[in-house]
């Protein structure tokens, strides 16, 4: 690989799954504020709102995730357009 094309930065970030809880570890050269204690050891977290253990494409659960009413506002914003579809 060439030298000096990749990051210095390049760590061990804790991802975590806030519709479930779920922890896994990646690199990553993401700026944190924020850490977690996971096995026993501290790394920098990054909060995420779905990951591959909450997503219905890979669970085959429809399961609806809600953050700041963004169904509520896409639903009001194509209710009309719905309604006419169901007709």
């Amino acid at each position: 690989m060439k030298k000096g094309i990749h990051p210095e930065n390049y760590r061990l970030v804790a991802f975590k799954d806030m519709s479930n809880d779920h922890v896994f570890l990646t690199k990553s050269t993401v700026a944190t504020r924020e850490t977690i204690t996971f096995e026993g050891a501290e790394y920098p977290v990054v909060k995420v709102e779905i990951s591959n253990t909450s997503h219905p494409y890979y669970t085959g659960k429809m399961k609806l995730v809600d953050t700041a009413g963004r169904v509520d506002k896409f639903m009001n914003r194509y209710k009309d357009h719905m309604d006419k579809k169901k007709k």
